[in-house]
């Protein structure tokens, strides 16, 4: 085995990881990621103590205690491309040497439970609600840059790419399951079982128009009546099936949780988003210290 080159681990002068700013000793083995930076404070501001805070970019990292148990919450900022960057240097901190760039010979797994917002394409997923995602689908290519054979739902994959009539210059749709040890976890009767679509970008792969036409003008009502054995599309969103991809790769558990701010199905928007969101941390938080 021979040292990863610098042009391939980029570090920074302190030795801290290029993007995040991090070295190994300030993060916890459990990890909260939001997409906004501002979300960070809303959940350690729960902690007994907090030991380290560091910014760079959109990169905001929080690491202390709740109840006793080490945490860290981190800002991914938004979409797929932000979570192969953070999802790469997390694994580097604890799985590469920074000294020698050598990949350890003992791996370490991260537990890693993304909290977030979004929007219900069923009407019997209320606002307010919280969704915990047992698959992500990935409409994007980032995760396609990687080998994912081993780890692909291919059978859901291919039901998609058939109801929707998908149009593959856009590239394949993957579908990655969720930690199934975090699930346990975390699920109660409190939460609705999801299928969560993760799309490259906000405005016209999520089927928004606003001066530009789209691809397939009908592909959110496809995807809403999608059903592959029980398993519908439950809501939309730009972090999840990256997520998922990368830290079954790595070999971490990962599980994304949203509060349901609005229902695009009936028409409804939360009356009070906070409120929702607020409700999700606090559970979250108590989930992972049981």
């Amino acid at each position: 085995m021979t040292a990863i080159k610098s042009s391939e681990l980029i570090l920074n002068p302190d030795g801290s990881v290029y993007h995040l700013n991090l070295k190994p000793e300030n993060i916890a083995t459990d990890i909260i990621f939001v997409g906004d930076q501002n979300r960070v404070s809303k959940i350690t501001k729960h902690f007994d103590t907090v030991e380290f805070s560091t910014q760079k970019r959109e990169f905001k990292t929080e690491t202390g205690t709740y109840k006793g148990k080490r945490l860290t919450v981190m800002s991914t900022g938004i979409g797929p491309d932000n979570i192969d960057i953070v999802m790469n240097e997390l694994d580097a901190l604890v799985n590469i040497d920074l000294n020698t760039r050598m990949v350890k010979p003992e791996l370490t797994s991260l537990n890693i439970v993304r909290i977030g917002t979004s929007g219900s394409l069923q009407n019997d997923i209320p606002v307010d609600s919280f969704v915990m995602s047992e698959y992500g689908l990935g409409l994007d290519n980032m995760l396609r840059s990687y080998i994912i054979d081993s780890i692909s739902e291919t059978a859901i994959e291919d039901a998609f790419i058939a109801h929707t009539n998908w149009d593959m210059r856009k590239g394949k749709p993957y579908v990655i399951k969720g930690s199934e040890k975090l699930a346990q976890k975390i699920e109660s009767t409190e939460i609705h079982k999801g299928f969560t679509g993760t799309a490259g970008g906000f405005y016209g792969p999520q089927g928004r128009v606003l001066r530009l036409p789209i691809q397939d003008e009908a592909l959110n009502a496809k995807m809403d009546s999608f059903n592959y054995n029980g398993t519908r599309m439950t809501n939309l969103e730009m972090e999840t099936g990256a997520i998922y991809g990368l830290s079954r790769l790595l070999g971490h558990e990962a599980l994304s949780l949203n509060a349901i701010i609005a229902n695009r199905a009936n028409g409804t928007f939360s009356e009070d988003p906070y409120k929702a969101v607020d409700a999700l941390i606090l559970y979250t938080l108590n989930k992972l210290v049981e």
